[in-house]
Parts: structure tokens; C-alpha cells; sequence
């Protein structure tokens, strides 16, 4: 059974809903080094852990209006932190199945083909070289859209900028990234298609 809000909790969150920062602060203060560690438990990544806390401080900060009039703060980040955590490990879990796939399929691959290919840390060095490349915006968005996982509505939300303008700087950041990569492209095809985060 959900535990049922403090009085004071709710003064609060009203106070939070109508915009006053104060009270969003009360709330980090609180509970944010409780959910990195929440968090951390299921993630084993201090890092990681403190930065999906501060986008659900985020979210939350967003969507203060949404809330119900009656809602457990506690209950709701403590939910939010357990999902976005799980949510990682099932992405991170799927990804690693994906390119554990593709090194079983690879056995029967002969050395002379295997040897067309890059050392995996060279080619992944490659990937984080092209994005850094990126206009600032351009690599944010991509960021937040490959490594937060964030839809293109979610990034315009963050940003403070249109969706369509979300749109068009993926655009650009795949197509310069395609051009820098083009002289590896025969080499870092398979690996770029696994790899959505680096």
C-alpha cells in the first residue's frame, strides 16, 4: 500500500506546483542523495546513478502541473528512479545480447575477413571522436537522444527548443557523423548499427 502524504509534504508540493523553486529545492535536498544511492544499487555507477536522478528532478520539475493534488513525492521519485534504472539495465542487457549474437555468428567468419575489421576499442574511439565533432546543440541532442534515450518531444522539453528544430539537429548530427565516418564506413558498419550509446 502507497504510503499516504505528510501534511507538510503536500503544503509543498501545492507550493511546488504553482512554481516556487524553494520548494522544488526542499524536495532535491531531501531525497537526492537517498535515490543516487537507491539507485546506484542497481546500477553499480556513482556517475550514472547521480545523472539519472537529476533527470527525474528534471521531469519532475516539468511536470509539476500534472501531479496529483494528493501525491507521495517520496513514493514517486523512489518510482521513477526503480523504472528509469530498470529500464537502463533491460537496454544495456539487450544490447550486449545483440553483439554477444553477432561474436557467436562471427566464429565462422574466416581470419582473413575478421582481419578487415578495426580493433573494437579503435573503432569505438572513432564513433566518440565523430560525435564530439558535432556542433555543440547538434551533439547534445544526439546525446540525449542516444545515450538518455530520450524521445525527440522529451529532448524539446529539456532544451527549451521546437521539436522540429530537435528534428533537424539530428538530422545534422547523423549526416556529418556519416561523413566523417565514411572512409571506416566497410569496417565500423556492424558496430555503429550496435552500438547506440559511446
Amino acid at each position: 500500500m502507497e504510503p499516504k502524504a505528510t501534511d507538510e509534504n503536500l503544503f509543498i508540493l501545492q507550493k511546488m506546483a504553482e512554481g516556487d523553486e524553494d520548494a522544488f529545492k526542499y524536495f532535491f535536498d531531501t531525497y537526492y542523495d537517498d535515490l543516487c544511492n537507491f539507485v546506484n544499487g542497481y546500477l553499480r555507477d556513482e556517475k550514472l546513478s547521480e545523472d539519472i536522478v537529476q533527470d527525474i528532478f528534471i521531469y519532475l520539475w516539468e511536470k509539476k502541473d500534472s501531479l496529483s493534488s494528493d501525491c507521495s513525492i517520496k513514493s514517486y521519485l523512489y518510482s521513477a528512479s526503480k523504472n528509469k534504472s530498470l529500464n537502463y539495465l533491460r537496454n544495456a542487457k539487450n544490447k550486449n545480447r545483440i553483439a554477444e549474437n553477432f561474436i557467436l555468428q562471427s566464429d565462422s567468419v574466416s581470419n582473413e575477413s575478421a582481419d578487415q575489421f578495426l580493433e573494437f576499442e579503435e573503432l569505438k574511439k572513432i564513433l566518440c571522436n565523430a560525435v564530439e565533432k558535432l556542433p555543440p546543440q547538434c551533439k547534445t541532442v544526439y546525446r540525449l537522444s542516444r545515450d538518455g534515450g530520450l524521445t525527440y518531444k522529451e529532448i524539446s522539453e529539456k532544451m527549451g527548443i521546437a521539436v522540429k528544430t530537435v528534428e533537424n539537429q539530428m538530422s545534422i548530427a547523423i549526416k556529418k557523423i556519416k561523413d566523417i565516418l565514411q572512409p571506416y564506413y566497410d569496417q565500423i558498419f556492424i558496430f555503429f548499427l550496435l552500438l547506440k550509446s559511446f
